[in-house]
């Protein structure tokens, strides 16, 4: 099993990323995952504690929970992965995600790189960098029509959260990466690059090409 790990700031591009190497590989026998849906669940909060908390810090997430799972995969076994309802900042009561074993598994979030336990299950490991505006433009449009949020709210989170995270965690794990793809899913070529080495690894029965160093 082939784990890519996928990182990079809010708005960066990095599901655009994921999903073009899925769709440029052509198979179904690629496993999507995303960090979003490993958020601590925190039932004994109210909704505007559980609004309160920071959600770009890297603990914020259930890292233990996702570095099992991701264990459990590569032992052969499918698992049930969460799925966080931004809305009401919980964990669904009645949803999960079925994934399978497939021979590749490709995870992003915002701090795929930032956990060393995590890093350590990476056979590649893939950091998206993209200009701050164009980050920031992308997170305004998906918390309007996708979490319900308000442009006073996404202001104060960007500065008093999102951006000291970001400088704090994200953009330092870039150091970890073993490919930088500059504009997320405007870089074809990229992309083109991230898919071949994937490509490779599955003809040549599992081995990396040169030059890819794997799991640190």
């Amino acid at each position: 099993m082939l784990i890519i790990g996928i990182a990079g700031g809010t708005g960066s591009g990095k599901t655009t990323v994921a999903r073009s190497v899925i769709e440029r590989l052509g198979t179904n026998d690629v496993t999507f995952i995303s960090q979003d849906n490993y958020y601590k669940d925190h039932p004994h909060l109210s909704m505007a504690e559980r609004e309160s908390l920071n959600y770009d810090h890297p603990l914020v997430f259930d890292n233990e929970l996702l570095i099992a799972d991701l264990k459990q995969l590569r032992n052969g076994q499918s698992v049930q992965a969460p799925v966080y309802d931004f809305t009401v900042h919980a964990r669904s009561k009645t949803e999960s995600v079925g994934l399978r074993p497939n021979p590749i598994v490709i995870l992003e979030g915002l701090h795929v790189l930032s956990d060393e336990r995590l890093r350590e299950l990476l056979d590649i490991k893939v950091f998206v960098d993209t200009d701050p505006d164009v980050r920031i433009l992308r997170r305004v449009l998906r918390d309007i029509e996708e979490r319900g949020r308000t442009i006073q709210s996404i202001h104060h989170q960007y500065l008093t959260s999102v951006k000291p995270m970001h400088e704090a965690f994200i953009e330092p794990s870039k150091k970890y990466a073993d490919i930088i793809i500059p504009e997320g899913g405007e870089n074809q070529i990229g992309i083109e690059l991230l898919t071949t080495l994937t490509e490779k690894y599955a003809r040549n029965g599992g081995e990396l090409p040169d030059g890819i160093t794997g799991r640190s």
